[in-house]
Protein backbone atom coordinates (compact mmCIF):
# COMPACT_ATOMS: atom_id res chain seq x y z
CA UNK A 1 0.00 0.00 0.00
CA UNK A 2 3.24 2.05 -0.27
CA UNK A 3 2.32 6.00 -0.59
CA UNK A 4 -1.30 5.08 0.68
CA UNK A 5 -3.04 7.90 3.52
CA UNK A 6 -3.30 6.79 7.00
CA UNK A 7 -7.06 8.31 8.00
CA UNK A 8 -7.50 8.48 11.68
CA UNK A 9 -5.94 9.27 14.83
CA UNK A 10 -3.72 7.44 17.28
CA UNK A 11 -5.85 6.45 20.60
CA UNK A 12 -4.69 5.76 24.01
CA UNK A 13 -3.99 1.90 23.22
CA UNK A 14 -4.93 1.07 26.57
CA UNK A 15 -5.63 -3.33 26.21
CA UNK A 16 -5.67 -6.44 28.59
CA UNK A 17 -6.18 -10.08 28.04
CA UNK A 18 -9.74 -11.37 27.68
CA UNK A 19 -11.10 -7.65 27.29
CA UNK A 20 -12.71 -8.12 24.58
CA UNK A 21 -13.91 -12.22 25.40
CA UNK A 22 -18.02 -11.31 24.82
CA UNK A 23 -17.80 -9.39 21.70
CA UNK A 24 -15.42 -12.41 20.68
CA UNK A 25 -17.65 -14.71 21.33
CA UNK A 26 -20.73 -12.95 19.75
CA UNK A 27 -19.41 -12.51 16.37
CA UNK A 28 -18.18 -16.26 16.01
CA UNK A 29 -22.15 -16.77 17.16
CA UNK A 30 -23.30 -14.06 14.52
CA UNK A 31 -20.57 -14.59 11.71
CA UNK A 32 -20.68 -18.88 12.13
CA UNK A 33 -22.45 -19.01 8.68
CA UNK A 34 -21.18 -16.21 6.68
CA UNK A 35 -16.92 -17.75 8.20
CA UNK A 36 -18.07 -21.41 6.89
CA UNK A 37 -19.20 -19.74 3.73
CA UNK A 38 -16.71 -17.56 2.39
CA UNK A 39 -13.76 -18.29 0.54
CA UNK A 40 -11.30 -15.93 2.10
CA UNK A 41 -11.98 -16.07 5.34
CA UNK A 42 -9.96 -12.42 6.69
CA UNK A 43 -10.88 -10.52 9.54
CA UNK A 44 -9.10 -7.15 10.88
CA UNK A 45 -9.00 -6.06 14.13
CA UNK A 46 -8.76 -2.21 14.14
CA UNK A 47 -7.20 -0.25 16.81
CA UNK A 48 -5.66 -2.69 18.74
CA UNK A 49 -4.22 -1.14 20.68
CA UNK A 50 -0.61 -1.38 22.58
CA UNK A 51 -0.58 -5.03 22.93
CA UNK A 52 -1.24 -7.32 19.99
CA UNK A 53 -3.29 -9.62 22.93
CA UNK A 54 -7.10 -9.06 21.45
CA UNK A 55 -5.73 -9.81 17.88
CA UNK A 56 -4.33 -13.28 19.47
CA UNK A 57 -7.17 -13.99 21.45
CA UNK A 58 -9.81 -13.18 18.23
CA UNK A 59 -7.60 -15.28 15.79
CA UNK A 60 -8.26 -18.47 18.37
CA UNK A 61 -11.80 -17.60 19.07
CA UNK A 62 -12.61 -17.55 15.18
CA UNK A 63 -10.68 -20.70 14.18
CA UNK A 64 -13.47 -22.42 16.46
CA UNK A 65 -15.88 -21.96 14.06
CA UNK A 66 -13.14 -21.36 10.67
CA UNK A 67 -9.76 -23.24 11.19
CA UNK A 68 -8.26 -21.23 8.26
CA UNK A 69 -9.49 -18.00 10.04
CA UNK A 70 -7.20 -15.14 9.01
CA UNK A 71 -6.92 -12.12 11.61
CA UNK A 72 -4.76 -8.70 10.91
CA UNK A 73 -4.11 -6.31 13.25
CA UNK A 74 -3.79 -3.33 11.95
CA UNK A 75 -2.86 -0.23 13.99
CA UNK A 76 -2.10 3.53 13.22
CA UNK A 77 0.76 3.91 15.55
CA UNK A 78 4.14 1.94 13.90
CA UNK A 79 5.63 1.34 16.68
CA UNK A 80 2.45 -0.66 18.37
CA UNK A 81 2.95 -2.45 14.96
CA UNK A 82 6.71 -3.14 15.31
CA UNK A 83 5.82 -4.47 19.12
CA UNK A 84 3.54 -6.52 17.69
CA UNK A 85 5.04 -8.12 14.68
CA UNK A 86 7.06 -10.77 16.99
CA UNK A 87 3.66 -12.42 17.32
CA UNK A 88 2.85 -13.18 13.59
CA UNK A 89 2.79 -16.54 12.60
CA UNK A 90 0.49 -18.06 9.94
CA UNK A 91 -2.72 -16.39 9.69
CA UNK A 92 -2.16 -13.72 12.34
CA UNK A 93 -0.27 -10.55 11.01
CA UNK A 94 0.03 -6.86 11.88
CA UNK A 95 -0.50 -3.88 9.20
CA UNK A 96 -0.17 -0.29 9.98
CA UNK A 97 -3.06 1.72 9.27
CA UNK A 98 -5.95 3.13 9.76
CA UNK A 99 -9.67 3.84 8.98
CA UNK A 100 -8.85 2.63 5.14
CA UNK A 101 -7.97 -0.77 6.11
CA UNK A 102 -5.47 -1.78 4.47
CA UNK A 103 -5.18 -5.39 3.16
CA UNK A 104 -2.76 -6.30 -0.15
CA UNK A 105 -4.20 -7.27 -2.99
CA UNK A 106 -7.87 -5.75 -2.72
CA UNK A 107 -8.84 -8.33 -0.07
CA UNK A 108 -11.66 -7.61 1.48
CA UNK A 109 -12.54 -8.49 5.35
CA UNK A 110 -15.24 -10.18 6.01
CA UNK A 111 -15.19 -8.75 9.36
CA UNK A 112 -13.89 -5.20 11.40
CA UNK A 113 -13.93 -5.26 14.67
CA UNK A 114 -13.03 -2.20 16.15
CA UNK A 115 -13.53 -2.04 19.81
CA UNK A 116 -12.34 1.39 21.62
CA UNK A 117 -11.53 3.16 18.60
CA UNK A 118 -14.30 5.85 18.31
CA UNK A 119 -14.63 6.96 21.60
CA UNK A 120 -12.21 9.95 21.68
CA UNK A 121 -14.01 11.28 17.89
CA UNK A 122 -16.41 13.42 17.93
CA UNK A 123 -20.11 12.30 17.52
CA UNK A 124 -20.47 13.85 14.12
CA UNK A 125 -17.65 12.31 12.73
CA UNK A 126 -18.91 8.45 13.59
CA UNK A 127 -21.51 7.76 10.44
CA UNK A 128 -18.56 8.79 8.02
CA UNK A 129 -16.56 6.15 9.68
CA UNK A 130 -18.97 3.56 9.50
CA UNK A 131 -19.52 4.08 6.27
CA UNK A 132 -15.86 4.25 5.03
CA UNK A 133 -15.52 0.96 7.14
CA UNK A 134 -18.56 -0.55 5.69
CA UNK A 135 -17.54 0.42 2.38
CA UNK A 136 -14.81 -1.80 2.99
CA UNK A 137 -16.19 -5.31 3.79
CA UNK A 138 -16.81 -8.54 1.72
CA UNK A 139 -19.86 -9.32 0.74
CA UNK A 140 -22.24 -10.69 3.69
CA UNK A 141 -19.29 -8.82 5.84
CA UNK A 142 -19.86 -7.19 9.24
CA UNK A 143 -18.53 -3.98 11.22
CA UNK A 144 -18.68 -4.31 14.87
CA UNK A 145 -18.07 -1.44 16.50
CA UNK A 146 -18.20 -0.24 20.48
CA UNK A 147 -16.78 0.60 23.86
CA UNK A 148 -15.91 -1.88 26.77
CA UNK A 149 -14.62 -1.13 30.40
CA UNK A 150 -10.88 -2.05 31.10
CA UNK A 151 -11.24 -5.80 32.18
CA UNK A 152 -14.28 -6.79 29.81
CA UNK A 153 -16.78 -7.03 32.40
CA UNK A 154 -19.41 -3.96 30.28
CA UNK A 155 -19.88 -3.62 26.72
CA UNK A 156 -22.09 -2.34 24.15
CA UNK A 157 -21.86 -2.62 20.54
CA UNK A 158 -23.08 -1.64 17.29
CA UNK A 159 -23.26 -4.29 14.71
CA UNK A 160 -23.17 -3.04 10.93
CA UNK A 161 -23.44 -4.38 7.22
CA UNK A 162 -22.84 -2.15 4.32
CA UNK A 163 -26.54 -1.00 4.61
CA UNK A 164 -25.41 0.49 7.70
CA UNK A 165 -26.21 -0.43 11.66
CA UNK A 166 -28.08 -3.18 12.10
CA UNK A 167 -28.41 -3.76 15.92
CA UNK A 168 -26.92 -3.10 19.46
CA UNK A 169 -25.67 -5.60 21.99
CA UNK A 170 -25.15 -4.75 25.54
CA UNK A 171 -23.50 -7.53 27.23
CA UNK A 172 -22.06 -8.17 30.88
CA UNK A 173 -20.67 -9.63 33.39
CA UNK A 174 -24.15 -10.62 35.60
CA UNK A 175 -22.20 -10.91 38.91
CA UNK A 176 -20.86 -7.37 38.81
CA UNK A 177 -24.24 -5.66 37.58
CA UNK A 178 -26.01 -3.36 39.66
CA UNK A 179 -29.06 -2.60 36.69
CA UNK A 180 -28.63 -2.74 33.50
CA UNK A 181 -28.10 1.07 33.23
CA UNK A 182 -25.10 0.60 34.61
CA UNK A 183 -24.00 -0.44 30.90
CA UNK A 184 -24.58 3.59 29.82
CA UNK A 185 -20.90 4.73 30.53
CA UNK A 186 -20.04 2.32 27.72
CA UNK A 187 -22.17 3.32 25.70
CA UNK A 188 -20.77 3.91 21.68
CA UNK A 189 -20.00 7.21 20.62
CA UNK A 190 -22.76 6.93 18.37
CA UNK A 191 -25.02 6.72 21.37
CA UNK A 192 -23.24 8.06 24.48
CA UNK A 193 -24.51 11.46 24.31
CA UNK A 194 -27.95 10.24 23.91
CA UNK A 195 -28.90 8.97 27.19
CA UNK A 196 -31.19 11.43 28.12
CA UNK A 197 -34.98 11.89 28.28
CA UNK A 198 -36.89 11.74 25.12
CA UNK A 199 -34.19 9.81 23.47
CA UNK A 200 -34.55 6.42 22.48
CA UNK A 201 -31.71 4.15 23.95
CA UNK A 202 -32.74 6.12 27.52
CA UNK A 203 -36.42 4.97 27.26
CA UNK A 204 -35.09 1.46 26.93
CA UNK A 205 -32.49 1.80 29.66
CA UNK A 206 -35.25 3.25 31.64
CA UNK A 207 -37.18 0.10 30.63
CA UNK A 208 -34.60 -2.37 31.40
CA UNK A 209 -34.28 -1.17 34.95
CA UNK A 210 -37.80 -1.54 35.86
CA UNK A 211 -37.70 -5.12 34.66
CA UNK A 212 -34.42 -5.97 36.40
CA UNK A 213 -36.92 -4.30 39.22
CA UNK A 214 -39.84 -6.28 38.79
CA UNK A 215 -37.42 -9.66 38.23
CA UNK A 216 -35.76 -9.10 41.95
CA UNK A 217 -37.43 -12.08 43.50
CA UNK A 218 -35.60 -14.24 40.98
CA UNK A 219 -32.31 -13.23 42.35
CA UNK A 220 -32.02 -15.99 45.05
CA UNK A 221 -31.62 -18.22 41.61
CA UNK A 222 -29.19 -16.08 40.40
CA UNK A 223 -28.51 -13.23 37.91
CA UNK A 224 -28.58 -14.97 34.90
CA UNK A 225 -32.01 -16.08 36.28
CA UNK A 226 -32.99 -12.18 36.61
CA UNK A 227 -31.12 -10.96 33.18
CA UNK A 228 -33.39 -13.38 31.25
CA UNK A 229 -36.59 -12.64 33.18
CA UNK A 230 -35.80 -8.87 32.82
CA UNK A 231 -35.01 -9.67 29.02
CA UNK A 232 -38.59 -11.60 28.46
CA UNK A 233 -40.12 -9.16 30.24
CA UNK A 234 -38.58 -6.27 27.82
CA UNK A 235 -40.02 -8.75 24.78
CA UNK A 236 -44.09 -8.72 26.41
CA UNK A 237 -43.22 -5.18 26.61
CA UNK A 238 -42.81 -4.48 23.21
CA UNK A 239 -39.07 -3.94 22.75
CA UNK A 240 -37.85 -6.60 19.36
CA UNK A 241 -35.12 -7.73 21.13
CA UNK A 242 -33.06 -9.91 18.52
CA UNK A 243 -31.96 -12.82 20.59
CA UNK A 244 -33.70 -15.56 23.23
CA UNK A 245 -32.67 -17.02 26.32
CA UNK A 246 -29.48 -18.61 25.22
CA UNK A 247 -28.33 -15.26 24.69
CA UNK A 248 -29.81 -14.20 27.29
CA UNK A 249 -28.19 -16.36 29.99
CA UNK A 250 -24.64 -15.50 28.50
CA UNK A 251 -25.78 -11.85 29.63
CA UNK A 252 -26.49 -10.31 26.63
CA UNK A 253 -29.35 -8.49 25.40
CA UNK A 254 -29.45 -7.35 21.15
CA UNK A 255 -31.85 -4.96 19.87
CA UNK A 256 -32.51 -3.57 16.74
CA UNK A 257 -30.67 -0.28 15.47
CA UNK A 258 -34.05 1.01 14.42
CA UNK A 259 -35.63 0.99 18.09
CA UNK A 260 -32.44 2.72 19.44
CA UNK A 261 -31.25 5.15 16.85
CA UNK A 262 -30.65 8.94 17.92
CA UNK A 263 -33.90 11.28 16.95
CA UNK A 264 -32.60 13.67 14.40
CA UNK A 265 -32.44 16.84 16.44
Amino acid sequence: MGGARVVGAVTRGTTNPNRLRRMDRWIAAAMEAELRRTADPVVVDLGYGAAPWTAVELLGRLRAVRPDAEVVGVEIDPARVAAARPYERPGLSFAHGGFEVPLPGGRRPMLIRAANVLRQYEEGAVAGVWARLCGRLAPGGLLVEGTCDEIGRRHVWVALGPEGPRSVTFATRLGSLGRPSDLAERLPKALIHRNVPGEAVHSFLTAFDRAWASAAPLSDLGARQRWARAALSLREDGWPLLDGPARWRQGEVTVPWASLAPSLS
